[in-house]
């Protein structure tokens, strides 16, 4: 992802749909979804591309000769409708709606996806695999069906682990309940210590430094509130026992690992504080399948 989550946008005026919106099998797809594409050349339906974001990057073998249209915020609206798409791929937290509805005014078809939890990830690629009429990758999408189950009743009986993982800092900026990443630390053995806080406005409010704006203010009223703005005595305060820096949206450092061992927190304590693949934690689609390998180990420490 190329910028912080567009948690503003109306959930209720763009959100994702569960099913594809051509009666027809695709043939020329632009994905201004990273994930997607690489889920796309997964499922063997890379060759259906014919134009990509500049954040599309895996796998590289197949993306690096395709045309770019721009970023997963700021595409080329122009570039895309010269392609020729028959349907483009968005996601509901990743792409703009004005976009989306600039494509649907050049009668472009918009697929706008936005998993919330794996489960949706497993439904969404059986879907992608009827829409294009392409099964050849059925036992791969079995085979991660299977990790997901196996995970779930691993980690059933396992201890879960207190987990804090930012997407953003300064301010620092985390997920709540809501979101694709909570489930993937949920079944993956993790404890999200913010599922329940909610983003508030303005930004002091969510810092704790001033009184929320009431939900019937114009200024807040249909604003996304899953990815709250934190301090880090709110870390402090909720005492994880892992935290889990990720390299994207925001790329954090050894220098921001240092900050937060800094802090007197279980995680800091015992050495469990990790900078990981962000892809593991955000990108949906096939890559479900490397968060099922690697974080279960990682989160329960085995």
């Amino acid at each position: 992802m190329d910028d912080a989550p567009q948690s503003d946008s109306p959930p209720e005026a763009y959100h994702w749909q569960f099913a594809s919106p051509v009666d027809f099998v695709p043939q020329r797809v632009v994905s201004l979804v990273p994930s997607l594409t690489e889920s796309l050349f997964d499922l063997d339906l890379g060759q259906r591309l014919v134009g990509v974001t500049a954040y599309c990057v895996r796998p590289l073998s197949g993306v690096q000769l395709l045309p770019r249209v721009g970023g997963t915020k700021n595409p080329d609206i122009e570039a895309i409708v010269r392609l020729g798409p028959d349907l483009v791929l968005m996601n509901d937290e990743e792409n703009r709606r004005e976009d989306a509805e600039s494509l649907q005014a050049a009668d472009i078809p918009v697929w706008v996806t936005g998993p919330r939890s794996i489960a949706d990830v497993l439904n969404l690629l059986w879907t992608i695999m009827d829409v294009f009429d392409h099964t050849v990758m059925v036992p791969r999408v079995h085979e991660i069906e299977r990790a997901y189950d196996y995970t779930l009743a691993a980690t059933r009986n396992a201890p879960l682990v207190p987990t804090f993982a930012p997407i953003w800092r300064d301010p620092w900026m985390t997920f709540n309940a809501d979101t694709y990443a909570h489930d993937v630390l949920r079944v993956c053995g993790g404890v999200n210590v913010f599922a329940d806080r909610e983003r508030q406005f303005p930004l002091a409010a969510d810092l704790g430094e001033g009184d929320p704006l009431p939900a019937d203010d114009p200024q807040v009223a249909g604003r996304d509130r899953r990815y709250p703005r934190i301090s880090l005595d709110e870390v402090v305060a909720a005492q994880p026992e892992l935290v889990l820096l990720p390299d994207e949206p925001y790329a954090f450092t050894a220098e921001n690992a240092d900050a937060i061992r800094a802090l007197d927190i279980p995680a800091a304590r015992s050495g469990r504080v990790h900078l990981i693949d962000g892809s593991l934690l955000t990108w949906h689609g096939t890559r479900a399948a490397y968060a099922l390998r690697d974080l279960p180990a990682l989160i329960l420490g085995e």
